[in-house]
């Protein structure tokens, strides 16, 4: 039921309401609404009633696309006024005006869009139907966060335990009135443990809350910048890019393939648009778009041929069109938002923003909860396991301790009072509870999650914006990845630099003194035919969806496809008329966008001609060496005269004729020639585009329309893109080359992957020879490696595939398909795979990867959403950036383990023997004391090692495999080593008379306390390294946090100490016995030195099986080397490039087994490349792959 039915009125006939949908929603929404503030026809409910159903009648009873933009003061030519807020008003518009047909039309649909001098004021556009935003998730506030923190059972009862501690202290200290040696009174402080507690656990809470509600804040942020976009519209005449979140009612939205549909809205005009409407609908069809008035025309021809069938007999009725087939064939005018464009273009009127929208009601009926990351859902079940081992070791603790403690009482009786067993008991319970709150690693998560937040936000600083928090950590342990070329290599700055009219009119930016052949770029408006030169103008302003606009400094710059204003601006140097102006003077019949299947894209346009039939030109521009084998003809330089007669082999159709230049057959030899251009072009690094264009006599062509029939109901024919080639008519104009180059830093970067043990590929859909030399520049394509084309590679059986991706590194002319198939068979052999995209149709390759890359300037919305990171400046040293941010976060994680995990150690074993053996079953560290500890391992710790910054030594070790263990053994000997050390250090304090104090002392009790947490505090620098490294001091005043919580937490144990006095159960201690403190608490340094030096193969004999012990000590793996490129990775295996050349030298390294060495497939490869070679040139640039680097053995 629709929202119009919600809101039916009383009056309502009684069956209507069980009626058809369509005609409730009919009733309700054709009714005025009463609101006096509203200048418009409509409001938000009843515009949604058009879009949800689909109610076409409706909108017909609106009087169509004219009566809507009438309703909503709207001008479907012009858009709406540059600033929407200076907008005014002056008069109301009623919905019943807006039925009724209008003999002025044509200039309602620009209602009163000037400024106003109207005494009533008007609610704005936005005020009446919203902006394109949803509200706000409702956080939880900084006092719910805190109550959330407190729900923790074990804080629960430790707090319960205080609550009564604090009771019984009160009580004895009430009625029980001590005095000292001299008779003084002495003031009673029992009650202090209690408060204490109480505080502590105050003080966990509060920074518990305070840093989650800093992480939720931080995510919003992070959230609001990911599902922000610009848009495509026409405002005040001229197409200009907004925010997602500025579109407003009346907007004209344009929409190209691959972009996502911001707002619902009325299709006003375009070109063969369908609309992938499954995330909206479910359908999984493609569904046309077209104007309501076709729709409306088919719409009554299907209802009368349904009338008829039904008339009709069985037979006939068993043959009506499936459900399926009736919705390919219907379009409809309604654009959903949320639904993407699978191709054509269009312009369309917004009706519905925010949440009155069809995906904003359903985004906000999903709305969840942050999401956990795969760290986070491990650190989690490890948290879980460490606090089950705490709490067993509490249990043991309290029932060792209780037995202790009554057994007692043989030699010293029973407590005169019973508080006094209460407050003993209670001590005892207390001081277990707390062992488990600190056996309790609640700092995990949070360590991750501080990790998380921090790295998200400075990469975002480093143009990554993380959509998938996952991807933040798996980019870490990456093993390939596969890199789009255009953009992401290359700096996408395209210019025109080269190219050939013809067979023999070729031009150059840079003319060699020795080349009289070519020339200067310059030169070419004055050298080139004036018929050739207009139809090239031609070709470039019409087929191309790049347009013109304004930047922030009112300079005019052109937006769009990097290669259509590459060719707009050489348009322009040549001397064209300007763009727009040739578009608007041909009417368009059909568009067909550009598409990675077919690499072309094609426009027809209809040429008017006064003195005979109209005449039907498709321009067609794409990649050169394909564009070429399908074309007959060619233009002829040779007689260039305006007005030349044709000589039979030119083509003549009336006055349109005038303005074309002469063409003739294009021979073998001139194809030939082509080729060799392109391939010259190629090896410069050009990409190298065709221009071609082709007459009809009608559109549809003759053919295709006696084949297929055409529609007599005015709907829009759709003509396959293979009609325009098949024929064999293509007219070749010429090649162009342009020139992309190098981003700066991309040699650096690339070296930088390889060194970290990722191996890089380039997937491009350039020619073999321009992929191949852009990726000798980028030092992707070394000595051995491969280079193949993806129809070749699509169709390798799979173990011809599987032996040689470990040297595959150039994928040229490949497609998306091409591109999902390599990431589907590198995971399948256990890689982690990171891969670039974006065009619309890497979507699913993106979605397949571990981390997809979607290109945050050239990427479309399709690409974006199905990405985990958007590299924001297109860059691929932000790639690189991606990779030391995972690796950052995944040491940060197990820093903090490693620190975590010895404190735990430390302090259960400790507090239980220490409580043991006491006398009085009293702890050495306090419940109080453990508290303060708590928070400096849990909290403090966390913010300090989850925000060291990342360096380069990141990217100077090889990436883990997925089973590598998350407490590595390399952590566990620190964790082990640190924990003998600590606890003998605390007992020898404690029990021996080093000190010359009793072991209930007092001072020696602060002492062991001062101790202790410097041994943390010192641990802490210890393991900001987790490797064998010694320099535990690297790079670290990078990390002011680091520097910041320790000062503060040696500030602050000074306080506690100095000052605590019964709280804490500490007495201020002198000079020497601090300096103890400290010397001890740096022996944590030297000691981990120590534990570095001592090698992991010494405890090999731990590990029985072969497979545990590779896993965690690695000793049957070779080194890593960072040497590139001499190894690369497939999985968990490493793939030698020299083991032919090893062999020589009689020291090779066997391949692993099912992978082979540089020397071994060579056959079945040299096989791949004659099966694709051309038979008449062996040479050509199409054949794949290149053997000329080969190793000696090879060519042997």
């Amino acid at each position: 039921m629709t929202k119009s039915t919600r809101n039916s009125s009383d009056n309502e006939a009684p069956d209507t309401t069980t009626g058809d949908h369509v005609q409730v929603s009919m009733i309700d929404a054709t009714t005025p609404h009463s609101d006096a503030s509203n200048p418009f026809a409509f409001t938000p409910i009843q515009l949604s009633a058009l879009m949800d159903p689909k109610n076409l009648p409706l909108l017909v009873t609106y009087n169509g696309l004219q009566g809507i933009a009438r309703g909503l003061h709207a001008d479907i030519v012009n858009g709406l006024p540059i600033d929407p807020s200076s907008e005014h008003i002056d008069k109301r518009v009623q919905l019943d005006d807006v039925k009724e047909p209008s003999s002025q039309q044509n200039a309602a649909s620009s209602a009163s869009l000037s400024p106003s001098t109207a005494t009533t004021p008007f609610d704005t556009r936005a005020a009446v139907f919203g902006h394109n935003v949803l509200p706000p998730v409702k956080s939880k506030n900084i006092f719910q966060l805190m109550w959330m923190a407190f729900n923790d059972k074990t804080l629960i009862l430790l707090t319960v335990a205080a609550v009564v501690s604090l009771a019984v202290g009160l009580y004895e200290d009430l009625t029980t009135v001590e005095y000292d040696a001299q008779g003084n009174k002495i003031a009673g402080v029992r009650w202090v443990e209690g408060v204490a507690i109480i505080v502590a656990v105050l003080i966990v809470i509060l920074v518990g809350s305070i840093n989650d509600f800093q992480k939720e804040r931080q995510f919003r942020k992070l959230n609001a910048k990911n599902e922000d976009r610009e848009v495509k519209v026409t405002r005040d005449g001229l197409t200009r890019m907004v925010s997602i979140h500025q579109i407003l009612v009346g907007d004209i939205i344009h929409l190209e393939p691959g972009d996502i549909v911001a707002a619902d809205g009325i299709f006003i005009e375009g070109h063969n648009l369908k609309c992938d409407e499954s995330a909206a609908t479910g359908e999984s069809d493609a569904v046309r778009k077209q104007n309501w008035e076709v729709c409306q025309r088919l719409a009554n021809a299907h209802k009368d041929s349904g009338v008829a069938d039904g008339a009709g007999d069985s037979d006939t009725n068993e043959k009506k069109p499936s459900t399926s087939e009736s919705s390919k064939s219907t379009p409809d005018p309604f654009i959903l938002s949320g639904s993407k464009v699978i191709e054509g273009v269009c312009t369309y009127l917004v009706t519905g923003v925010g949440i009155h929208s069809y995906n904003g009601r359903t985004m906000m009926a999903l709305r969840t909860e942050n999401q956990t990351t795969p760290l986070q859902e491990k650190l989690n079940g490890l948290a879980s396991m460490i606090a089950k081992l705490g709490s067993c070791a509490g249990l043991a603790m309290l029932v060792a301790v209780l037995i202790r403690y009554f057994v007692g009482w043989k030699a010293t009786g029973p407590p005169s009072h019973a508080t006094e067993i209460v407050q003993d008991v209670m001590d005892i319970v207390i001081v277990v509870v707390t062992i488990i709150v600190v056996a309790v690693p609640e700092g995990l998560p949070l360590a991750v999650t501080l990790a998380l937040a921090y790295a998200t936000q400075r990469m975002l600083k480093d143009n990554n914006l993380v959509r998938v928090l996952a991807a933040c950590e798996t980019m870490g342990n990456a093993t390939t990845v596969c890199s789009d070329k255009t953009g992401t290599l290359t700096q996408n700055k395209m210019s025109v630099v080269a190219g050939s009219f013809g067979t023999s009119f070729r031009f150059s930016k840079d003319v060699p003194e020795d080349r009289k052949d070519l020339i200067p770029l310059g030169n070419v408006a004055a050298k080139l035919p004036p018929s050739v030169l207009r139809m090239a103008h031609e070709s470039i302003a019409i087929n191309s969806t790049a347009f013109e606009t304004k930047d922030d400094n009112g300079q005019l710059l052109l937006v769009g496809n990097k290669t259509e204003t590459a060719l707009l601006s050489f348009a322009q140097e040549t001397g064209s008329e300007h763009h727009e102006t040739i578009r608007t003077r041909y009417p368009v019949e059909q568009v067909f966008p550009f598409s990675s299947t077919r690499k072309a894209m094609a426009t027809v346009v209809r040429i008017p001609s006064p003195n005979g039939p109209d005449v039907y030109r498709a321009f067609v521009k794409g990649a050169s060496e394909i564009l070429v084998h399908h074309c007959s003809k060619i233009v002829s330089l040779r007689h260039h005269h305006q007005h030349a007669q044709n000589d039979g082999n030119s083509e003549n159709h009336g006055s349109a004729s005038v303005n074309v230049p002469l063409t003739r057959s294009l021979l073998q030899e001139d194809t030939d020639r082509m080729e060799r251009i392109i391939k010259s072009y190629a090896s410069r690094s050009l990409r190298t585009i065709g221009l071609a264009y082709c007459d009809f006599e009608q559109w549809p062509p003759a053919q295709y329309a006696s084949s297929h029939g055409s529609s007599d109901q005015g709907e829009e024919v759709d003509v396959p893109f293979d009609v325009l080639i098949d024929e064999q008519q293509l007219v070749l104009l010429g090649v162009v080359g342009i020139e992309d180059p190098l981003r700066p830093g991309v040699k650096e970067a690339v070296k930088a992957c390889q060194q970290a043990g990722v191996f890089v590929r380039m997937v491009t859909g350039d020619n073999m020879m321009t992929a191949k030399s852009i990726a000798k520049q980028c030092g992707i394509y070394t000595s051995g490696g491969i280079v193949m084309e993806g129809p070749v590679f699509r169709n390798l059986p799979p173990t011809e595939m599987d032996a040689i991706l470990p040297r595959l590194q150039v994928l040229a002319r490949s497609s998306p398909e091409d591109k999902q198939i390599l990431v589907g068979r590198l995971q399948e052999l256990g890689d982690i795979v990171a891969v670039t995209g974006d065009g619309t149709n890497d979507g699913p390759a993106l979605k397949l990867a571990d981390v997809g890359f979607s290109m945050g300037i050239a990427g479309t919305e399709v690409a974006k959403e199905a990405s985990s990171i958007i590299l924001m400046d297109d860059n691929f040293s932000s790639i690189v950036k991606a990779i030391m941010w995972g690796r950052c976060v995944n040491d940060a994680v197990k820093k903090f383990l490693e620190f975590q995990l010895t404190v735990n150690v430390t302090a259960v074993i400790l507090t239980f023997i220490s409580a043991v053996v006491s006398d009085n079953q009293k702890s050495v560290l306090t419940a109080v004391q453990l508290l303060w500890v708590n928070l400096i391992m849990d909290t403090f710790a966390a913010l300090a090692l989850a925000t060291d910054p990342p360096t380069i030594e990141l990217l100077h070790r090889a990436p883990e495999p997925r089973s590598s263990p998350l407490i590595t053994f390399t952590m566990w000997k620190m964790i082990i080593g640190q924990s003998i050390f600590q606890v003998i250090v605390t007992l020898v304090l404690l029990y021996s008379d080093i000190l010359a104090y009793d072991s209930e002392d007092m001072i020696l009790q602060t002492i062991v306390f001062n101790t202790f947490v410097f041994c943390q505090i010192f641990n802490e620098i210890n393991c900001r390294r987790i490797d064998s490294k010694l320099n535990v001091f690297s790079n670290i005043l990078a990390n002011k946090f680091f520097m910041f919580i320790f000062l503060l937490c040696v500030f602050l144990q000074a306080i506690i100490v100095n000052f605590g006095g019964a709280a804490f159960q500490v007495t201020p201690i002198n000079g020497t016995d601090w300096a103890i403190s400290i010397i001890i608490g740096m022996f944590s340094l030297p000691i981990g030195a120590l534990i570095r030096l001592v090698p992991d193969r010494w405890f090999a004999f731990l590990f029985r099986n072969p497979v545990t012990r590779k896993r965690y000590l690695g000793l049957e793996s070779n080194k890593t080397t960072t040497a590139t490129p001499t190894v690369y990775v497939t999985g968990n295996d490493r793939v030698a490039w020299n083991n032919g050349d090893a062999a020589e030298r009689g020291n090779a390294t066997p391949a692993p087994p099912g992978l082979p060495s540089a020397s071994q497939s060579m056959d079945k490869l040299s096989q791949f490349s004659s099966i694709h070679s051309d038979a008449h040139d062996s040479t050509a640039s199409i054949t794949p792959p290149y053997y000329e680097e080969q190793s000696d053995a090879q060519k042997k």
